[in-house]
């Protein structure tokens, strides 16, 4: 194949979930129903929580920052995927490619961080409650969402840096809906060993330390819940956090489960799935974890529906 210098090289192409025209309507409905689920389910969170004083909490601030971060990170991928079923184009600029290959990582990195900073706000709930009001102040808690943006950024742009090292490719058609980081270096006609380790490097860094914050936490927590004497104790103690550890399960399973199969067993269409599984249904699934399993989201949608009606 021949190889394109990236000065002329403008575009590529996204091969999408699947070539069968007949499918290209059933698609575009499944994933158009499920981005209006995810993006209306995380706004009903964010809605739900900053209309009603008693979810002005530091878990459910937090909450609305992830049911924020969420939205984002959907429209990163799916609008662009249901315009280029729409249109029959599967067209991706070189510049946009890059620019939603940032975002991806931006609030994806923004998740994981979001998720820690929860995991710690259980911990002090659990383990220091006491001083709960004292430690979780919202001064604290607007710096820790900032300081996670911030990495996020940070992360996001070295993704960055590590791609706009090469100069030429070798093909511009990227096996997925959307662009990616490991897609692109696929791509590229020279040596990627070194990005790749880097690449791979950077993510565990990113992704490893706020996983092993969360682990902590957690550890922490279940010390403290088994040296509750009664069960009704431990089971209300534990239950504040059970709508939080399915998400970070959900996240981190997903997430894991196409970074390494990417890296280990690499497979066109395997990495579909897993990406759809990583960048769709998680986020759409996110809001109904905690208003099925949360009763204090419960009342607040119960409330806010008879003011409503």
């Amino acid at each position: 194949m021949e190889l394109k210098n990236l000065t002329h090289v403008s575009e590529f192409f996204l091969l999408g979930l699947s070539d069968d025209l007949a499918l290209q309507p059933l698609l575009l409905g499944l994933f158009l129903s499920m981005y209006l689920v995810a993006v209306l389910g995380n706004m009903l969170i964010i809605l739900t929580v900053s209309s009603d004083s008693h979810l002005h909490t530091p878990m459910y601030f937090f909450l609305c920052n992830l049911s924020l971060a969420d939205i984002c990170f959907i429209s990163t991928t799916v609008p662009k995927m249901t315009v280029g079923i729409l249109t029959h184009s599967r067209v991706i600029s070189y510049g946009a490619c890059l620019t939603q290959m940032s975002f991806l990582i931006l609030f994806a990195c923004m998740d994981d961080l979001l998720l820690t900073v929860m995991a710690y706000d259980r911990f002090v709930a659990i383990c220091h409650p006491l001083h709960y009001s004292a430690i979780m102040n919202p001064h604290l808690c607007c710096f820790l969402v900032l300081v996670s943006f911030f990495i996020s950024l940070l992360d996001s742009q070295l993704h960055n840096l590590i791609v706009l090292q090469f100069t030429c490719f070798k093909d511009v058609n990227i096996s997925n809906f959307f662009c990616d980081t490991s897609q692109l270096l696929h791509l590229a006609c020279s040596d990627t060993i070194t990005n790749n380790i880097v690449m791979y490097f950077v993510g565990a860094i990113f992704g490893g330390v706020p996983l092993a914050g969360i682990i902590g936490s957690y550890y922490k927590i279940v010390s403290s819940i088994l040296r509750v004497p009664s069960i009704g104790g431990k089971y209300k103690a534990f239950s504040t956090c059970g709508s939080h550890l399915l998400i970070v399960c959900l996240f981190y399973g997903t997430a894991l489960g196409g970074y390494l199969g990417s890296a280990l067993l690499p497979s066109p269409r395997k990495d579909v799935v897993a990406s759809v599984m990583y960048t769709v249904v998680t986020p759409m699934l996110n809001p109904f974890i905690y208003s099925l399993r949360n009763r204090d989201i419960k009342s607040a949608l119960w409330r806010l529906y008879s003011r409503i009606i």
